[in-house]
């Protein structure tokens, strides 16, 4: 009979097995890579089954499964991991009625409930003491978190100091970090420019930029923050919201749609409002916290492994729609990249029609077996880009009126050239880059766009003209377009032609780095290019520089140091050059200065951590002024590392390893007096 009930137990002792890993992989792709694969939906149904099966299998209890831990977003270089003070633990969610109900039952008879907005961004640890801020958190594994200070100071709503009298000693505030609906369609529309993934909605683009290690990129990309719990000791008030309050009169950003609720009905309108008007404010939300007012009774109820008993999540459900696929179409990008696009039968998503949506690559489509003629079920994605999640049975719903074409192409739809896969990449490229029209179309564009050379009149429709008739083939093209040719052309004319030439004209204006952004090398974006044009002042210098080179520049990986001397090897690239060069654009930088000494002469210096007398950028110039060699990595030839705050784990346990020595601020700028 043991042997019996075995056998039975197996594939439940088996599934206990595939759920932990599968919800710790979802964890670790949702804070780590900031690529939710799950809903939140989909992830607690089976967090809910995993506690199930552990409950009727105690024998494989494990402190490690996902059910006795709070996902982790701790990063794995750039910023000192730091132990929270107070944990810092997750909420568990709700989805309806009859779980909130079930919740208040457990509380004391009479609880005042504390209704706010479920904020979707990044949580945050502020730590306060006399006033002003000495540490920033990230919510980590719970039991620590980065300190992501000197980003956080780059945040207007974030106060940095706290000028009052009748402030605690020390004081915790915490919070979320957002980006608002504004800045991230901006954003996503520069990384689209780029043909760079695109962040799959708000919480995922505030996530990735709090974990930059540039703070003036940060700065630019405007994230804001609120806040809505303060701890320690001796605070003022004995209720939640009386708190939140005081917070507010001490200069904090705090929501204004907070509401003290006495029942589950006043709870159910605050939601069933907030549901409809979210959708005008301007930073992303996802759901209703509730929580115990009195902060004697949440010290009562206490908490569970992951989180508190006194607080509560109603999270919003995902508007999506069930739609006919139509059609599978492949788009190709000014890269080469070919991206299936979902053409669907319209239908109606958060008050839009929705009749496109992107399907990612061939391994999306083949992980959701998606194909021509399918019910797939179609969601706004953070409110704002349309994504298939899912496919309704086959068998029941399929059109069989439809062709079923589900194989991806392994030719270039728009030239026939054959496909190849970058290896480490999940997209198919195709490699014609001087004979396929999108991709010639596509860098012309780049090239002339407002960040890049900035020609006016050079839209995309001008562009599709002068190259069907044979007058734009590359870049170069454009400096030897003539008034004559020009104005020939359909809808364009005399006075057109001589806008058009009077911006090319004024590209030749264009400073260094921004004609290194227009040439459209992979990967080598706005910013990647002003670092690269600081360190390599003219074309010739960057030409030869090797791999190993380029990566001692800040944010240069390899791959994108690849990329720079692949397009250098290209004879077809260095005729365009040629050409730019006899058409008078700038080449090179302003002349550098002559160096200020040979002090560092020889020496190799890695730059670390952040400073508070001059930004890293300028340690850079002045290591290079007196004779010094900047490196981005830490290796036996490291002369010293000038080390800042917050200084990378990793560098520092090498550092340590090689007896390598650690330089202060104050130290190096005595050294080179």
């Amino acid at each position: 009979m043991m042997d019996l009930f075995s056998a039975i137990e197996e594939p439940e002792r088996e599934e206990l097995k595939a759920l932990r890993k599968e919800l710790e992989e979802a964890n670790y792709k949702y804070y780590v890579l900031n690529m939710p694969t799950l809903s939140d939906r989909e992830f607690d149904e089976k967090m809910h089954r995993l506690q199930t099966l552990e409950a009727q299998f105690p024998d494989m209890f494990d402190p490690k499964s996902p059910t006795q831990h709070v996902g982790s977003d701790l990063g794995k270089k750039g910023f000192e991991q730091v132990k929270h003070k107070y944990p810092m633990l997750s909420l568990a969610n709700s989805y309806s009625r009859e779980e909130i109900e079930d919740w208040v039952r457990k509380l004391p008879s009479g609880v005042e409930i504390v209704c706010e907005l479920k904020y979707d961004g990044l949580s945050i640890s502020l730590w306060y003491e006399h006033g002003v801020l000495v540490r920033a958190l990230t919510r980590g594994d719970g039991q620590q978190g980065d300190d992501v200070i000197a980003n956080i100071k780059t945040i207007p709503s974030i106060p940095w100091r706290i000028e009052r009298d009748d402030i605690p000693e020390f004081f915790e505030l915490r919070g979320e970090v957002l980006l608002p609906w504004e800045r991230f369609e901006a954003l996503n529309k520069e990384r689209e420019e780029q043909e760079e993934p695109l962040f799959a909605n708000p919480r995922n683009a505030a996530s990735g930029t709090l974990k930059l290690q540039d703070p003036k990129e940060v700065a630019r990309r405007g994230l804001t923050a609120y806040l809505y719990y303060m701890l320690g000791e001796n605070l003022p008030g004995k209720t939640h919201y009386e708190r939140l309050q005081t917070a507010k009169e001490w200069g904090f950003h705090i929501s204004d749609a907070i509401k003290v609720c006495h029942s589950v009905d006043e709870v159910m309108a605050y939601i069933a409002y907030w549901d409809t008007e979210r959708k005008n404010l301007p930073v992303a939300t996802d759901g209703i916290v509730l929580k115990v007012n009195n902060l004697a009774q949440q010290e009562e109820l206490g908490y569970t492994a992951k989180t508190p008993r006194w607080a509560i999540a109603y999270k919003f459900p995902a508007e999506k729609q069930l739609t006919l696929l139509k059609e599978i179409t492949y788009q190709v990008g000014r890269t080469g990249v070919v991206t299936p696009v979902a053409n669907l039968e319209p239908v109606q998503l958060s008050g839009t029609v929705v009749q496109r949506a992107t399907l990612h690559n061939e391994d999306f489509i083949r992980s959701l077996d998606i194909r021509p003629g399918d019910m797939v079920w179609v969601e706004k994605g953070g409110e704002i880009i349309p994504k298939i999640v899912g496919r309704a049975d086959r068998e029941e719903t399929s059109d069989p009126r439809i062709p079923r074409t589900p194989s991806f192409p392994s030719c270039c739809p728009e030239c026939g050239t054959p496909l190849i896969r970058v290896e480490g990449e999940a997209a198919w490229r195709c490699p014609n880059e001087t004979g396929c029209p999108p991709q010639i179309k596509g860098k012309i564009e780049h090239f002339v766009s407002r960040k890049a050379m900035d020609i006016e009149g050079l839209g995309e429709e001008t562009i599709d003209l002068l190259y069907q008739k044979g007058l734009l083939h590359n870049i170069a093209d454009i400096y030897s377009l003539r008034q004559a040719d020009i104005a020939a052309q359909e809808r364009l004319g005399d006075k057109s032609a001589q806008n058009i030439l009077d911006g090319i004209e004024a590209s030749k204006k264009v400073p260094w780095s921004r004609v290194l952004f227009a040439l459209g090398i992979r990967m080598v974006g706005e910013t990647t290019a002003k670092k690269i044009a600081r360190v390599y002042n003219t074309i010739d210098s960057l030409q030869w520089a090797t791999a190993e080179q380029l990566c001692a520049i800040e944010d240069v990986g390899p791959q994108i140091a690849e990329n720079i001397v692949r397009y250098f090897e290209d004879i077809r690239n260095l005729e365009i050059l040629d050409r730019l060069r006899q058409a008078g654009l700038q080449m090179e930088g302003e002349a550098a200065a002559e160096p200020a000494s040979d002090k560092l002469a020889g020496m190799s210096i890695v730059i670390s951590g952040t400073f508070s007398l001059h930004s890293r950028d300028e340690y850079k110039a002045m290591i290079e002024a007196h004779g010094g060699k900047n490196v981005g990595s830490v290796s036996k030839k490291t002369t010293f590392i000038l080390a800042g705050e917050n200084m990378g784990p990793e560098k520092l346990k090498k550092a340590e390893a090689l007896g390598i020595r650690l330089m202060s601020e104050e130290e190096f700028l005595e050294m080179i007096k």
